[in-house]
């Protein structure tokens, strides 16, 4: 106690005793080095569902797509995607399958069969390159992700051009479902309601 009391007493020694002793104690309550970044890489900012325009071009173009819809049994974006993923995953679920509307839907003949096609592909691709350091966290987790992935694949591809259509059909709820698991703000409009 006594050397604590001659160190403190000038100014080198308490420069010292802050640098060896408090700023350690200070830093291990912060959390894991990448913690804090994964989390901010799979955030989303409010403003870009807030874009009425986009948000109506969505949405009719998933009105116009259920019109011929011939598929009522099946389903692609529902809470059946979240079974065993983790809240803090789910963002990263959702980028990944708007790659995949993107590029195995929007992106193919569908592209002429229907208006804002090009307009909404832009919009999902812009959100997806701005999640492009968004990462699963969790090993065993990452199965169960690549699983429910290949589960929509397959029922697109099986279901043939109808799975293309049922896709576009659910545009609207893939829009629902991103801007819930991708952004920190409060919902509006139809996220109101429990998803």
């Amino acid at each position: 106690m006594a050397s604590l009391q001659i160190l403190t007493k000038n100014f080198s020694g308490w420069v010292f005793f802050c640098c060896c002793c408090c700023l350690p104690l200070l830093s291990s309550s912060l959390p894991p080095k990448g913690a804090l970044s994964n989390h901010h890489a799979c955030r989303l900012r409010k403003t870009n569902f807030q874009q009425a325009y986009i948000r109506n071009r969505t949405y009719t173009l998933a009105k116009m797509a259920r019109v011929s819809d011939v598929d009522t049994d099946n389903r692609l974006i529902g809470q059946q995607i979240y079974v065993n993923i983790k809240e803090n995953n789910r963002c990263y679920v959702m980028k990944r399958i708007a790659e995949i509307v993107v590029e195995d839907v929007l992106l193919t003949l569908a592209k002429n069969r229907y208006p804002y096609v090009e307009e909404v592909s832009h919009f999902l691709a812009s959100l997806t390159s701005e999640l492009s350091r968004c990462k699963f966290s969790g090993h065993i987790e990452r199965q169960q992700i690549e699983r429910n992935l290949e589960e929509i694949k397959k029922k697109i591809k099986q279901l043939g051009e109808n799975g293309k259509t049922k896709a576009i059909g659910e545009l609207d709820l893939l829009f629902d479902y991103i801007e819930h698991a991708c952004t920190d703000a409060p919902k509006t409009g139809r996220n109101e309601k429990k998803i």
